[in-house]
């Protein structure tokens, strides 16, 4: 009916099939006027609106801008109207015109008056929609406009030849003025289509594609990312650099989704909260009833309801009890957060990119069934001779167009995608910062440093890789549903065989996946447990050498590696098998299928058509089939992470309400009866406190040890739950705190804390926190860059640069929680006098501080007398001394004698030593300046909050220097930088490392793994040689019946290829996974050995978090990574190599193609390689900053808060994300970039297979045909694959190249060598130094300048001198932490420098600066060897009074410390230290003064019991205050590296000497000693 009235429409036949049954088809004409017009100008009309939207907007238009293009444009749109109208007039002019011939009675039919009418109103909607184009924001050009353009061309193809072979076979031209005007348009379509896909970019947004090119890009080439080229290019010819990244798309930025996403994350998590309120008033309610009932009934039920009854619990045995316990808990701590938000507002957050990239993946799931169709068509068309070879030549094109759409399709998911996984993590981690900020104490109890670093980059990363492929979930069936349906069409119910076998496979992969997460976390376990050790050792390395160590930890390390690789052999034992069963799958399941196919009747006959669809079809499935079990572990994994995320961002905030701003007092502070604790359910720790604070006055707060100073200042910044009372503050807050905060910035950041920079208050501020001296010393001045913790300054300079920043904010109120005890005495008072007290520079500012030095109580206006959290007194200085109440016990307690010296008071007197917390290294010239003070710094770290961040690659960019002068200095003296820059590879790796890790694997293994995979690969080829000769049967056996011998041998020995490809590749497997644990075993005890035989010098230069990360990261490449992508490349590498050798065995032509293909791939995959390359190493060097600086930011929580910079940190904080993501986002467009042009050359395999089988077809089989097709389909995906791994091969294997370069420094002397020192020696600790002088490192100056002396046995020295007088310098003399340069060191007769290290460290005794303690029990600390028993160790915890302290504890000696000995007060850590050195019992003390952090009780108690028990003993003490050595029998004066004076005290005051000035600067005088 519709093609009747289409005929009359047309005036010509619409359709009749023998148009195509011949040598040469074509379309009839009626088709091609009416379909083939619709289509194009349908498309236009559908999308016109989108396109005219902007038209409507009432925005300014920018009528400056008419490009030449767009005039080109609408120029060439207004002829094609011409053209249009002329058509209708010369339709017109024949039926109706005046020289119209009378007799002819035919007119024109419909079409040619409704096409031209049709055609114009297109080109006038045209015109519109490219005006609305140009006015669109940002727009350069519209996708659909060049669609509509390319497909009108397309369509015009047709009436192009038709009309053009019609007038060849006429030898005339019928109708001229119709025939010229069609190519006069077709002509212009085809300029117009050219101009289409052309950017039209206005002159004002050049600068903005400058710097990125994609808000550039056209159509074309957004879809093929030929608009990264310049990237690519850029990459290849040298490495890239973080200053050759392009800036982001608005969209892409992370403060922008950070914005959206809080926008959506507030009424999801306030819904959530609601409905968890009402949760828990239900639960509530429920208890209450059950309580009721049970106190009725047996009035024994628990209220809690957790345990039941103490005799019950008897009769029962308490494990079942704890059981049930366990049970209540972890379901209490499922349920008391909000919960399930977190997922909703990610959809809702980004739903616009997953619509669109779930479009393109059905598009390409539907796609991707059409190739076996096609497939068969072909097929059955080289079985049949007689067919027209046309057919053959459609089919090779449809084949090609489908993989180029499905290709285009699947890129631009693939593109999308990732960009979300990368929105995803950006938003994480920037609402995880964001929470960072403001949690409450309760909740950032819960969590460490270290966790709350891992929600940012683990948890992050988990939903990063989750969202890459969430659609997934709905693909996959649906792929798999397609795919059986197409399956049942060809060979009916015998799929379900092969089916059978496929879903059997899926419970067994689950099962083994299950075991292997099993064993993963097993594993991941002893990672930890290595890595917690390894950071130890790294952090207290120093200890480790000083007392000879390493040995014992040594073993901890290799024994816990031991038991990391069993659980690994186990693992990779797992992986080999689901290899095994991975690998014949496909065979089995074909062979199923086939096997009962020909089974089920003998008129099924296998046909080559049938065989190789269905093989293309089980290709398709094998994909979805392995990814979803790996999805949905994936998806579990993370729910994991959901909740830790849930907990964190759910918890807490701060109460913003706690401190009040009311303007009304006339106090600046006034706290009326508060009380506060740390946590909301706590016992208060301060009680009832009150008083008030008038503006300008400057108020101590003192206290013994642990009576609540330090909480009361938290208390004032808000940090603290206020139970009841309230805290009013008047005015803007800045905080010192006790120990001091730094930045990784430059010093002049540190101080201008986010404020203007002002010169001269900076100078002042500088000048009064007696920094100047400092500036001088560092390379940089004010512009040195500070590592992080402030790791190059001493502990001093980092307190006063903490009160400096402080000084320079100009606030009103100032909370200083003793800044003065970190810093000497002198130093001390300079900075009371200068900034803190009544002369100081903040004399007009309300001051609060608490402090615990005597002398500058007499100055202050007020003193607030706290104890056990109560305010016990306030009041004067004179008042609160004549009243004798807990003030003037303080005094005495701090003041062996009051009298009215206070300078001496001051210097003696200081609860914490005024001491430089790391004076001990200052000890080289002024032109080394950073040098020293960090050895001893870098062990001081805190281990915790570096572990964290070494999964990654340090750089420290050299931004500290921007003098001329300084960079000339610095390059003329080696070693001046502190931290040498981190060598990042560039460029390709060099073979020698592939060379080096097979030799670690073995060659034997390498060789035969190689084979093993090889005849693997033979025997797959084999099978589907095999399969395409026995679909020849199926012409050879025509019209008779099919021979069941026959049948059994060819599903025989199909079937026996299969299993041999599984057991192979199960060897193969097994071989490598055991040569690869070899290796990583080799490399890992090659790398511990040698660090912990590395000199003290390497680990003063290279910060720990660079060492443990080839610990933690590149020991985690070796073992995990490099095995799995060598693999995967050798599997690759042989597919590849497999599939051309097919094509080439069913089309010989096929070989010329290769070459050109080759070169090309070879050239694509090289320029790739270089940029990606590139690209994951700036990322990873990108991504640590942003670990640094939230754990930087987490540590100076309370800092950042008191000044009230948080928007400032988070910015920043954006800032630094936006800096990853620059090389995140290119590095997600490169795989893209690669992946469409590998994917391209794929096509072109597939599609010169099919035309050559075409050209041939007289010569082939259709069995191999077949074969080489389904052949070269998989290609595409292969080569992929190859590139990809051996990009990551390359990526990884610089991971074993960084543990090989830490394996070859250099070492230190041997431990134990020949000469062995006598069975007892040292007996009498004799010393003599002979002209002994040292250098750090070499190129530098020396530091002891010929020393000589001689300290006889059982003598008592004292040692002292200014800061960098080289008196730690000795000690590591003695120990030979430094080697000597010249002369040497005799101990009893015996020259240091002969005898092995462990024999000399052994024999000497120290006890150090820095109490370090390691991670293990208490008895681990003090014995690690287990040399001596336990009553040995009670006895000398007694004599460090530590016996009863231990003998409360629980575990007593085997009580766990925590890293770092968090868990004992630095008291504690002090006398532990004491106690091991009691315990060595030798002959030799070195006491490096241990006082910096220990109350004057604890430093008497040290002091006694060092005189009495170690009285026969040599001792040297490194004094920082006098008055602890003026009892030695002799003095050593060390000045810059000689030693000036050396007499006993009393000789030495008499002679007026150096030592005398000291004195008289501490304050102590002739009567002192005497009274002494």
């Amino acid at each position: 009916m519709c093609a009747a009235a289409l005929e009359v429409y047309c005036g010509s036949v619409f359709w009749n099939a023998s148009y195509l049954d011949r040598e040469d088809p074509d379309l009839p004409v009626c088709v091609e006027q009416t379909v083939l017009v619709w289509i194009p100008l349908g498309l236009l009309w559908l999308c016109a609106p989108w396109n005219m939207v902007s038209l409507c907007r009432r925005t300014p238009v920018n009528t400056k801008h008419l490009s030449k293009l767009y005039l080109c444009k609408q120029l060439v749109v207004s002829l094609l109207l011409l053209t249009a109208i002329a058509a209708l007039a010369v339709t017109l002019g024949e039926d109706y015109g005046l020289n119209k011939n009378p007799s002819s009675t035919a007119k024109y039919p419909g079409v040619y008056y409704a096409n031209p009418v049709l055609y114009a109103v297109t080109w006038i909607l045209l015109l519109l929609c490219q005006e609305g184009v140009r006015r669109k924001e940002g727009a350069v050009d519209s996708a659909t406009l060049f669609i509509f353009w390319l497909l009108l061309v397309l369509c015009n193809v047709f009436p192009f030849q038709t009309i053009l072979r019609e007038a060849l076979r006429k030898g005339e031209i019928s109708d001229v003025p119709h025939f010229c005007l069609f190519y006069i348009s077709f002509g212009l379509e085809l300029i117009a289509l050219i101009l289409s896909a052309v950017a039209d970019i206005p002159p004002e947004a050049e600068e903005l594609i400058k710097k990125n090119p994609e808000a550039g890009a056209a159509f074309l080439s957004r879809i093929t990312f030929n608009w990264f080229n310049s990237m690519v290019v850029k990459g290849y010819k040298r490495p890239l650099v973080q200053e050759d990244m392009w800036e982001l798309n608005e969209a892409d930025s992370a403060a922008y989704i950070n914005q959206r996403f809080q926008y959506f994350m507030q009424s999801e998590l306030g819904a959530a909260r609601v409905r968890f309120r009402t949760q828990l008033k239900k639960k509530r309610d429920k208890n209450r009833d059950k309580a009721q009932e049970g106190r009725n009934g047996l009035s024994n039920g628990l209220e809690k309801g957790v345990s039941q009854d103490v005799l019950m619990m008897e009769e029962k045995g308490k494990k079942e009890d704890e059981k049930k316990k366990k049970k209540k808990d972890k379901k209490k701590e499922e349920e008391d957060y909000p919960n399930s938000w977190l997922i909703t507002t990610i959809y809702k957050t980004f739903k616009g990119i997953l619509i669109e990239s779930a479009f393109f993946k059905l598009l390409q799931d539907l796609l991707s069934f059409v190739s076996p169709q096609l497939l068969k068509f072909m097929v059955s068309f080289t079985q049949d001779k007689s067919r027209y070879a046309w057919e053959g030549y459609l089919y090779a094109v449809l084949l090609l167009v489908v993989a180029f759409l499905q290709s285009l399709f699947l890129q631009q998911y693939f593109q999308r995608c990732f960009v979300l996984g990368m929105k995803v993590r950006t938003a994480i981690m920037a609402t995880v910062y964001k929470k960072a900020l403001v949690v409450s104490n309760d909740t950032r109890k819960e969590s460490t440093v270290g966790e709350t670093v891992n929600l940012m980059s683990a948890d992050a990363q988990r939903f990063n890789d989750v969202t890459n492929f969430i659609h997934l979930l709905w693909s996959c069936p649906l792929q798999i549903i397609l795919a059986i349906v197409f399956l049942w069409l060809e060979l009916g119910p015998s799929v379900l065989a092969g089916l059978a076998v496929m879903v059997l496979m899926v419970p067994i992969n689950g099962l083994l996946a299950t075991k292997a997460r099993k064993i993963q976390i097993e594993n991941m376990k002893f990672k930890d447990k290595r890595l917690k050790i390894m950071n130890e050792i790294l952090n207290g390395i120093k200890i480790l050498k000083l007392y000879a160590w390493e040995p014992s930890f040594q073993e901890q390390v290799e024994s816990i590696r031991g038991q990391e690789l069993k659980v690994m052999r186990k693992f990779a034992y797992l992986t080999s098998v689901s290899t095994f069963i991975f690998t014949c799958a496909p065979a089995l399941v074909s062979l199923a299928t086939f096997a009962v196919f020909v089974r089920v009747s003998s008129e099924n006959v296998l046909t080559a058509e049938k065989a190789f669809t269905a093989i293309s079809l089980f290709n398709i499935l094998r994909f979805p089939l392995a990814m979803l079990p790996m999805l949905i572990a994936a998806i579990v994994q993370t729910t994991v992470s959901r909740k830790r995320l849930e907990k964190f961002l759910g918890g807490e905030d701060l109460e913003s309400d706690i401190v009040q701003h009311d303007l009304s007092f006339n106090s600046t502070v006034s706290v009326r009866d508060g009380s506060f604790a740390w946590e909301r359910e706590a016992e208060p720790l301060l009680k009832n406190v009150s008083f008030d604070i008038n503006p300008g006055r400057l108020v101590a707060v003192v206290g013994a040890v642990g009576s609540g100073k330090s909480s009361l200042m938290s208390a004032l910044l808000g940090e603290m739950h206020c139970t009841k009372g309230f805290i009013n503050i008047r005015g803007s807050l800045a905080f010192v705190p006790q120990q001091a905060w730094i930045q990784n910035a430059t010093l002049r950041d540190n101080i201008l804390f986010g404020s203007p920079h002002e010169e001269t208050r900076f100078q002042q501020v500088i000048q009064a926190c007696a920094l100047a001296p400092d500036l001088e010393l560092l390379p940089g001045g004010d512009l040195t860059e500070i590592g992080e913790k402030g790791i190059n300054l001493s502990g001093g300079q980092k307190q006063r640069v903490s009160l400096a920043r402080a000084a320079y904010s100009q606030a009103d109120i100032y909370l200083l929680d003793d800044p003065l005890s970190a810093v000497d005495s002198h130093v001390g008072k300079h900075l009371f006098d200068q900034v803190i007290g009544p002369n100081g520079l903040l004399k007009d500012k309300t001051r609060i501080l608490v402090t615990h030095g005597v002398s500058f109580l007499p100055h202050v206006d007020e003193i607030v007398v706290l104890k056990d959290g109560v305010v016990s007194e306030v009041g004067s200085y004179n008042s609160l001394r004549a009243s004798r109440g807990a003030f003037s016990e303080f005094l005495d307690t701090y003041a062996r004698e009051q009298s009215n010296q206070t300078r001496s008071e001051s210097d003696r007197c200081q609860d914490t030593a005024d001491v430089e917390l790391i004076p001990e290294r200052e000890d080289t010239q002024p032109d080394s300046p950073l040098e020293d003070t960090v050895s001893v710094t870098l062990k001081r770290e805190n281990s915790i909050r570096r572990s964290q961040r070494n999964h990654s690659v340090r750089l420290r960019k050299n931004s500290s220097i921007r003098k001329s002068e300084v960079v000339q200095r610095c390059e003329s003296k080696k070693g001046q930088r502190l931290i040498e820059k981190e060598t990042m590879e560039t460029g390709q790796v060099k073979f020698s490392v592939y060379h080096q890790y097979l030799r670690a694997m073995g060659w034997g293994y390498a060789v035969v793994v190689f084979l093993v995979y090889f005849i693997q690969n033979i025997a797959f080829i084999g099978q589907n040689l095999w399969l395409s000769d026995w679909t020849n049967d199926a012409v050879e056996y025509q019209n008779m019946t099919y021979p069941a011998w026959k049948r059994d041998t060819r599903v025989g020995v199909f079937g026996a290829l299969g299993v041999a490809q599984g057991i192979f590749v199960f060897l193969g497997t097994l071989l490598l996974a055991n040569a690869s644990i070899s290796a990583s075993r080799i490399l890992h005890s090659r790398l511990l050995n040698n660090i912990l035989r590395v000199p003290m010098v390497f680990f003063d230069t290279t910060p720990i978090g660079r060492v443990v990360n080839r610990f933690a990261k590149d020991i985690f490449t070796v073992d995990e990574a490099i095995p799995q992508s060598f693999r995967s490349w050798l599997l690759c590498l042989l597919g590849v190599m497999g599939t051309l050798f097919v094509i080439c065995l069913a089309t010989p032509f096929f070989t010329i193609i290769i070459i050109p293909l080759a070169l090309v791939y070879y050239f694509v995959q090289r320029f790739y390689l270089a940029t990606s390359r590139q690209l994951r190493r700036l990322d990873s060097v990108s991504r640590s900053p942003i670990y640094s600086h939230f754990g930087e930011t987490v540590s100076g929580l309370s800092v950042i808060r008191a000044y009230g910079h948080q928007e400032r940190f988070l910015k920043h904080n954006e800032i630094t994300i936006d800096e990853n993501l620059k090389s995140v986002y290119p590095w997600i467009v490169s795989n893209r970039w690669l992946a469409i042009r590998l994917e391209f050359l794929g096509n072109l395999v597939v599609f010169f297979a099919v035309l050559f089988a075409v050209i041939a077809r007289n010569s082939l089989d259709s069995g191999l045909v077949g074969l080489s097709i389904s052949y070269a389909l998989n290609v595409t995906q292969t080569l992929n694959w190859l590139v990809r791994m051996t990009s990551e091969l390359e990526t990884n294997i610089v991971a074993v190249e960084r543990v090989i370069e830490y394996s070859k420094i250099e070492n230190e002397a041997k431990w134990v060598t020949d000469t062995r020192p006598p069975e007892k020696w040292p007996k009498e600790g004799r010393l003599q130094f002979e002209n002994y002088k040292v250098r750090y490192r070499p190129g530098l100056d020396v530091v002891l300048h010929g020393i000589t002396c001689d300290i006889n046995s059982t003598e008592k020295i004292g040692i002292v001198g200014r800061t960098g007088a080289g008196k730690s310098s000795l000690t590591n003399c003695l120990f030979r932490i430094i080697e000597a340069a010249e002369g040497r060191i005799l101990i009893d007769d015996i020259d240091i420098a002969t005898i092995g290290l462990h024999d000399l460290r052994n024999m000497l005794t120290i006890i150090p600066q820095d109490p370090v303690l390691f991670s293990g029990t208490l008895r681990m600390n003090l014995d690690p060897f287990d040399k001596f028993n336990d009553e040995d160790i009670w006895r000398v915890l007694e004599l460090s009074h530590l016996k009863d302290y231990v003998a409360g504890l629980q575990e007593k000696l085997q009580h766990e410390v925590a890293e770092g000995g968090e868990n004992l007060s630095v008291g504690q850590r002090q006398l532990l230290c004491l106690a091991r050195a009691l315990l060595r019992k030798s002959c030799i003390l070195i006491l490096d003064e241990a006082t910096a952090a220990v109350d004057l009780e604890t430093d008497d108690l040290i002091q006694s019991t060092i005189r009495k028990e170690f009285s026969h003993c040599t001792v040297l003490t490194i004094a920082h205050r006098l008055h602890s050595i003026m009892d030695s029998s002799r003095v050593m004066v060390l000045d810059a590296g000689k030693i000036v004076e050396f007499d006993s005290p009393s000789n030495l005051l008499e002679k007026q000497g150096h030592f005398y000035a000291m004195a008289k600067d501490a304050g102590i005088t002739r009567e002192d000693i005497t009274v002494l």
